[in-house]
């Protein structure tokens, strides 16, 4: 199974993918076959969704199948160690969101993994508990306003943290929860202004990046607003 998804992925390679990615701040260790991300999820529906298969292609050391494992993991069949690991590999923001928008925010060890990683002072695992936020916030309609309100804090917390990727997630996560509903929406946005007044530039950066966006006519609407 492995070697036919290894095979799809090297027979789609297009010319000037790999080169462009870097233009997007996609950088890897890992080696690049060059694929567009519409092609690998369109692979992945002809395996279905496969752990043991995610695992293989995870572990390949190879860009695209560590996205395509990503579109066939099986959210049921996550563990937190299992999480853990492959946000230990995270070294760019396009497969640390992959994973945590198209997998992990479809498992119910998704919270614990939001404040697990906030904690971790590695940008891509930080960054995963902000995109795990985000993608909660988008995509599981039916949950309550409390667990979001109590992420609040822990995004008032990590405001402070300069780094590109994680202060982009971070506005990314408090955006969304602002796009839920008019309640949160106020709540986002109150935080968003105080945000917006402190001393350290990346909180700043965040607050304004967030309240800016929250108070357009679409993300109002998106809210419940008018």
């Amino acid at each position: 199974m492995l070697a036919d998804a290894l095979h799809l992925l090297e027979q789609a390679a297009e010319p000037g993918v790999a080169e462009g990615m870097p233009r997007f701040g996609i950088t890897t260790a890992d080696r690049v076959i060059g694929i567009k991300v519409g092609t690998i999820r369109g692979i992945a529906r002809a395996f279905g969704r496969d752990q043991a298969l995610a695992e293989q292609l995870w572990d390949a050391g190879i860009y695209e199948a560590r996205l395509l494992a990503c579109f066939v993991g099986e959210p049921s069949a996550l563990t937190a160690k299992g999480m853990d690991r492959w946000a230990a590999g995270f070294d760019n923001w396009a497969t640390c969101d992959t994973a945590c928008f198209d997998l992990f925010d479809k498992s119910p060890l998704a919270w614990d993994a939001v404040s697990r990683w906030a904690g971790d002072e590695r940008e891509f695992v930080r960054r995963g508990a902000f995109a795990l936020l985000a993608g909660l916030a988008l995509h599981a309609k039916k949950l309550p306003d409390q667990p979001f309100l109590a992420t609040l804090p822990l995004i008032e917390a990590h405001a402070g943290d300069d780094r590109n990727f994680v202060k982009k997630g971070v506005s990314w996560a408090l955006r969304a929860i602002g796009m839920r509903n008019p309640t949160l929406h106020h709540s986002a946005s109150e935080l968003a202004e105080r945000l917006s007044a402190v001393p350290l530039p990346a909180a700043r950066w965040i607050g304004r990046d967030a309240a800016r966006d929250l108070a357009r006519p679409a993300a109002r609407r998106k809210a419940g607003l008018g």
